[in-house]
């Protein structure tokens, strides 16, 4: 029996009060739909299904590069018509597991104990007893502890609003008897909607034995409705992240100021200050320490590095052994070898700088090769644009390159070459010699007294 997944993503989210699909909404950097989509093809299911509705076009765009079946759900009437629109895509043989396109941090391993626990021919449901069950779908059971049905919120009377364990909308269902029970769904409801968790009741009656798990925390089941909802779940995503962190040896020195948007690999000795936010792809060496205020996307961090506070880092590769900052902003293509120094007010962009070398302060070096041991001084720039394409700078092992400097792109600086202050190269700079490239500075007397009286 083959497994399918089908996930239901088909709602407006008229509670977010938004023009855009509520799944499309992101935690921790990452559209709703994709932590769903992301847990789904860790179970390995022979084909995921998502019911899409509202904003469907900019939903299937949003997830084009993935191996998706989407079925259309034009007219909105329940969860259960979500299935029926399924239908034509499932064979009798198939097992399918229905998710929920707003209830990201579903885990694997919840679902695969769900799968393991509940044979081909029976109904598996993932169920939590929660504090507030408010608004959520109750299970009802007989005296045996048996599931009998679920009756949701709206329709529950004062004793079965009582009840805490709820239906968190995940079940592992058998197509074959699912195809006469969604036949058999009537809107007899408050909503008028054909609800999917009717068929509970229905597969009682034909003696299916209805299996249930629990998550390994609550937190994965929690639904998003509202973007209130949505902030709460994402400082609560947050605060497992940091406990994560903490448990494998790093240190934060506030855990509810620290943001991971994307993947964290870490070693042991990191030391995070507040308001550092993780962004893509992200690996730090041990015994890093990263100040406060910093931004990193998509950065490779070697070991024993610092970046003081208020660093924008993006798409580079730092060496181990590196200072960086404060106030630097290093632009993709960026890559430092070992005990490279950039300083403050510093911005670089598809620039290599070899081991040693210091870029103190107040410069930007883009399209550049910078060699070993090179010290460029303030206020240095590349002049790598042309107006209409890009040129490179080649410097050299050892070079000095004084403060105020254009070079001016494609340019190189022999090694072991001075460059003087306040220079404008614009042709090759011989390798061991000094070269300057100003105009003879020269005093007119009177110019300065007819300004003043101007």
């Amino acid at each position: 029996m083959s497994l399918k997944v089908v996930i239901l993503a088909a709602g407006q989210g008229t509670r977010m009060r938004s023009q855009l699909p509520k799944v499309l909404h992101q935690l921790a950097g990452k559209p709703l739909l994709q932590w769903v989509l992301d847990t789904a093809a860790r179970i390995h299911p022979v084909e995921t299904l998502v019911v899409c509705g509202y904003g469907s076009e900019q939903v299937q765009q949003a997830f084009a590069h993935l191996d998706v079946t989407w079925i259309e759900q034009i007219e909105q009437l329940g969860t259960g018509h979500a299935l029926q629109r399924v239908l034509s895509q499932l064979r009798d043989h198939d097992r399918i597991l229905v998710l929920l396109g707003d209830t990201p941090l579903i885990t694997d391993n919840t679902l695969m104990q769900l799968i393991d626990n509940t044979t081909a021919n029976q109904v598996g449901i993932v169920t939590a007893n929660v504090d507030d069950p408010s608004g959520l779908g109750r299970i009802l059971r007989d005296h045996n502890h048996n599931v009998i049905s679920i009756i949701e919120a709206k329709d529950a009377d004062a004793n079965q609003q009582a009840i805490t364990e709820i239906n968190t909308g995940i079940m592992l269902l058998p197509v074959r008897p699912l195809k006469k029970w969604l036949q058999q769904l009537q809107p007899h409801n408050v909503q008028g909607e054909y609800y999917l968790t009717d068929v509970i009741a229905l597969a009682v009656v034909d003696g299916v034995a209805i299996k249930t798990v629990q998550p390994l925390f609550k937190e994965e089941v929690i639904g998003v409705n509202d973007r209130q909802q949505l902030a709460r779940l994402e400082r609560l995503y947050q605060a497992l992240m940091a406990k994560e962190l903490m448990l494998d040896g790093v240190t934060l020195h506030d855990p509810a100021r620290f943001d991971v948007r994307g993947e964290l690999d870490v070693g042991e000795d990191v030391t995070f200050d507040v308001n550092v936010i993780i962004a893509g792809k992200v690996t730090i060496g041990g015994s890093s320490a990263i100040g406060a205020n910093v931004m990193l996307k998509n950065v490779t961090i070697g070991k024993n590095v610092t970046i003081l506070p208020n660093c924008v880092i993006e798409g580079s590769v730092i060496g181990d052994d590196c200072t960086i900052g404060p106030f630097a902003r290093l632009r993709p293509g960026t890559r430092l070898a070992n005990e490279v120094k950039v300083g403050n007010f510093v911005e670089t962009k598809q620039a290599t700088l070899g081991e040693s070398s210091k870029l103190p302060h107040l410069s930007y070096i883009g399209d550049a090769e910078v060699g070993k041991r090179v010290n460029i001084g303030a206020g240095v720039i590349t002049c790598n644009y042309d107006g209409v394409e890009k040129h490179k700078t080649n410097i050299g092992d050892n070079v000095f390159i004084g403060s105020d400097s254009q070079l001016i792109a494609p340019v190189a600086i022999g090694k072991g070459a001075y460059i003087g202050a306040g220079s404008s190269i614009s042709k090759d700079a011989p390798a061991g010699k000094l070269t300057v490239a100003r105009g003879r500075q020269k005093t007119v007397g009177h110019w300065a007294p007819k300004q003043r009286k101007k």
